[in-house]
């Protein structure tokens, strides 16, 4: 019972963090952060937004409304809304152009350009929607050549395996003989409720240890995945998990989400914190 609730309508409530002046892990200072302190839109100096359709079939339409700043969170916001596509060709077989309409907005941000990083410690403190269609994110990619041979890191996922919800952190990268090779960690949601009913209703701390030689993901201190970056060249020898990387937040709807035209609308994903460290 416990599960079918959080997993279709669990609430929203905020909860800023309470240490204004982060601390370095030992060796290591502050590269970068955003606390999201400032009420308006996300800072242009390092947030640029995708638009429109963009990935996987979602039924999101990307756009810059759905994000913004309010007492100390980014709030990325999901809605129910009917949205003109912009691209629209009936006699396309791109389904980013065969959609006359889109039927749900939401956003999603990047530091593309303006922040980028290589090595080092990241750590994102959010509070994810769990309802029914969502597909929240905290991901990086990596700034040369295109996806998958620039390399994916998946700080957290959260989305529907075999029509049940799981969390996620993986890596992506160039594979010769399929699209892409992943190492993946899959955790059934159900093992974080059966350890906190009130896990849906929290924020939690998402972090990724990443050096020359390995990427750890982390949740709440838990070690979730390890990937061994002498396994994960492209075919020619390339490694884009040695190369800088950019951050992406956003709330997708739909695709592996499930379906959400059930679900209660609007949904929030509250991010609290980005905070990146790297060694002295």
């Amino acid at each position: 019972m416990i599960f079918s609730l959080c997993f279709y309508s669990c609430g929203s409530s905020s909860g800023k963090h309470i240490a204004e002046n982060p601390t370095a892990p030992e060796g290591y200072e502050l590269f970068w952060a955003d606390e999201f302190n400032e009420d308006g839109k996300p800072d242009d100096n390092f947030w640029s937004y995708e638009k429109g359709f963009t990935r996987n079939e979602e039924l999101q339409w990307y756009q810059e409304d759905n994000a913004n700043v309010k007492d100390g969170l980014l709030v990325i916001e999901g809605r129910r809304e009917k949205v003109k596509n912009n691209r629209y060709d009936p006699k396309s077989r791109d389904w980013r152009k065969n959609r006359e309409y889109a039927e749900y907005t939401s956003s999603s941000i990047n530091t593309r350009g303006k922040k980028e990083f290589q090595y080092g410690i990241i750590e994102v403190r959010a509070k994810i929607d769990t309802a029914r269609g969502m597909w929240p994110a905290i991901w990086t990619l990596g700034v040369s050549k295109g996806w998958p041979a620039n390399g994916e890191i998946d700080i957290m996922e959260y989305y529907l395996v075999n029509n049940q919800p799981y969390i996620l952190a993986n890596a992506a990268w160039a594979h010769p003989n399929k699209r892409a090779a992943w190492d993946e960690a899959k955790i059934p949601f159900l093992e974080f409720l059966e350890k906190d009913p009130e896990w849906p209703n929290k924020f939690h701390i998402w972090k990724m240890d990443w050096t020359e030689d390995y990427i750890r993901l982390y949740l709440d201190g838990e070690l979730l995945n390890e990937v061994d970056l002498a396994e994960t060249k492209n075919q020619d020898g390339f490694n884009p998990f040695h190369q800088p990387h950019y951050i992406l937040l956003n709330l997708a709807l739909g695709s592996n989400g499930g379906k959400p035209e059930k679900t209660k609308f609007p949904r929030t994903y509250e991010i609290d914190y980005v905070r990146i460290y790297q060694q002295k």
